[in-house]
């Protein structure tokens, strides 16, 4: 679990408060919009919070862990017609597009 309920309803109301407040002091579309972002950034918020807590997510590409299972290969391509081996769109050795994924 990412984060406990009670820290996500603390969010949650709290966010709705200021929602509230915001659009009482507001005019009409500037306090909708006001509302709109609270709801957009206050989730982002808790689950940037919680992978940074579970140690979670890298910045960089190369943290990722890898790709299926951890080999990090990326998907190899079967021609139908010559049976080769490939990675990308088209067979190199017949110029078929006809492939099955071979992980």
């Amino acid at each position: 679990m990412l984060i406990n309920y009670k820290t996500y309803l603390i969010f949650l109301f709290g966010s709705l408060a200021v929602s509230i407040g915001l659009q009482m002091l507001l005019p009409w579309p500037f306090g909708l919009i006001a509302a709109l972002a609270i709801f957009i950034v206050f989730p982002l918020f808790l689950r940037n919070r919680a992978l940074k807590r579970m140690g979670g997510m890298g910045t960089d590409a190369g943290s990722g862990g890898g790709g299926f299972f951890g080999q990090g290969q990326g998907v190899k391509y079967i021609c139908l017609a010559c049976n080769n081996r490939f990675k990308g769109g088209i067979c190199p050795r017949c110029g078929s597009k006809m492939k099955r994924a071979d992980f």
